[in-house]
């Protein structure tokens, strides 16, 4: 797998942990989105795309978030019920979308990510600066026509 390109978008103020979003492209053919940067204890790291994980309302079949207490489309007040827990225990209420099937490969896209991440950085304190994640829409990445 080639990662062929990077992009970033920073948060402004990012007073929180997320410190940007980004966008990769693999083997100029394959684009993954929302990629979130987050500052943590060691450093930057990677978290992949991801889904709010929801539960069907019995009265209509409606989905909601795990933590309503009420349904949003008809209004019956819902069965608390159990989310999802993680391998060690933890409420799971984000499922990935898209992730790496192994070490390696995660390790690969942390690499180039943080890389690209700390270049933006530098790019950002730069007069005139626009981040290129803006330019981003699907036709930017497509092959031309002929």
């Amino acid at each position: 797998m080639d990662i062929t390109e990077v992009r970033i978008k920073l948060v402004e103020n990012a007073a929180e942990r997320l410190l940007a979003f980004c966008a990769i492209t693999i083997n100029a053919a394959f684009v993954v989105r929302d990629l979130k940067i987050i500052g943590g204890p060691s450093g930057p790291f990677v978290a992949m795309p991801s889904r709010k994980l929801c539960a069907h309302c019995h009265a209509c079949g409606y989905k909601n978030p795990f933590k309503a207490s009420y349904c949003n489309q008809c209004g019956t007040k819902l069965v608390e019920g159990q989310p999802p827990r993680d391998g060690e225990g933890r409420i799971r209420l984000y499922a990935d979308i898209a992730h790496p099937i192994n070490a390696a490969c995660r390790e690969l896209i942390q690499k180039h990510v943080v890389r690209e991440y700390e270049a933006e950085l530098v790019r950002a304190r730069e007069p005139g600066y626009i981040s290129r994640y803006e330019a981003i829409g699907d036709e930017d990445h497509r092959p031309p026509r002929r």
